[in-house]
């Protein structure tokens, strides 16, 4: 039988109750209760719910929802209270409506409505995570160290509803070049910024010949630099930070690798855990796209997508460009369409 979520309702409290990363414990008690009254069995992972086994119950294919709970802290800019959810016709405004409470509430309320009725061709799991804006050890790889293996996810993220299918990685080295400290007015030592220029010089030229069919070309850049102690004094150590932007043909293992072999610095990453990923053309995920005749895309923003070892599609309401910004919304309309979405697209789902 079929559960049917109040989800407009629900996002309305959801927004009133606070959920910075890190501090979401509130409103995942708020969610736990609600899914229990809802009749579902829950399992509480740090602030994550897990809806659903978390071991492999038979040979039917395991489908996991997921989308995230908490939010950013709210920018400057608000005309109104974020965390006071204003309803105006279409429209509902407050924090992390668009990103993503729209997705969390639809995919609650497709869970409802798809768990009983797919029952018997695929296993079907909910996950509420936590921390994802800041890539948490207590988010979301917390909650998958203990579960076994999936067959596929759909994660929930403002995309309007279209399918991203490849999903850029991160990767953030910390750079050190030593020198030789000595005065400045006689010239002496080795001018550690000097012999630290020629790294970032090379990671300036650097280039990756290998094109992906979804995503820009991989990239790395100097964000960072600090050297010196005074302006008389030759630095002996400049250090210096690389933002790394890998893809699916050249992943963040590769990527370090060439940085390393082009710059004499020592270079160690601060991560390695958020990867590129990207859908095979014949996974029953990328069949599915195009049995529902969606368009799939390359989306060079990050979410849980990167920390999921597993076959994965970034689908939700909303509109990424509203993220994290004052004013954020989400439509009624994108909420009813969302749900209807998602349900076609399970009804279409033939592993």
């Amino acid at each position: 039988m079929a559960v049917k979520v109040p989800y407009i309702e629900l996002l309305m409290k959801m927004i009133a109750i606070p959920a910075v990363s890190r501090n979401e414990a509130l409103r995942s008690d708020f969610l736990e209760v609600f899914l229990k009254n809802m009749g579902f069995s829950v399992n509480r992972i740090f602030n994550n719910l897990l809806v659903g086994s978390s071991k492999r119950l038979d040979a039917r294919p395991r489908i996991l929802l997921n989308s995230h709970m908490d939010t950013v802290s709210p920018v400057e800019g608000w005309e109104s209270d974020p965390y006071v959810p204003v309803m105006e016709g279409d429209k509902i405004t407050g924090l992390g409506s668009n990103d993503a409470g729209a997705s969390v509430v639809t995919l609650m309320a497709t869970y409802g409505e798809m768990k009983e009725r797919l029952a018997e061709t695929m296993d079907l799991l909910l996950l509420i995570s936590a921390e994802e804006e800041v890539s948490g050890q207590n988010g979301i790889s917390a909650v998958l160290q203990g579960l076994d293996d999936l067959d596929g996810a759909i994660v929930g993220e403002p995309t309007g509803m279209h399918p991203a299918v490849a999903e850029r990685g991160l990767m953030v080295l910390d750079g050190e070049v030593k020198g030789l400290a000595g005065h400045a007015a006689r010239k002496e030592g080795e001018n550690a910024i000097y012999k630290a220029l020629g790294d970032i010089e090379k990671i300036k030229q650097m280039e990756f010949e290998n094109k992906s069919v979804w995503l820009p070309e991989a990239g790395a850049q100097v964000t960072l630099i600090s050297a010196g102690t005074s302006h008389n004094v030759v630095p002996d150590v400049c250090r210096f930070v690389v933002d790394v932007r890998s893809n699916d043909q050249y992943g963040n293992e590769d990527m370090l690798k060439l940085i390393r072999e082009a710059c004499e610095a020592d270079l160690v990453p601060r991560s390695t855990r958020l990867k590129p990923s990207s859908l095979p053309e014949d996974h029953f995920l990328m069949k599915t796209i195009r049995k529902s005749n969606l368009k799939p895309f390359g989306s060079s923003t990050l979410s849980d997508m990167a920390l999921i070892p597993y076959p994965a599609v970034k689908m939700g309401p909303g509109d990424s460009a509203r993220s994290h910004t004052a004013g954020e919304y989400i439509l009624k309309s994108e909420l009813e369409q969302a749900v209807e979405g998602y349900c076609q697209f399970l009804e279409n789902l033939k592993v």
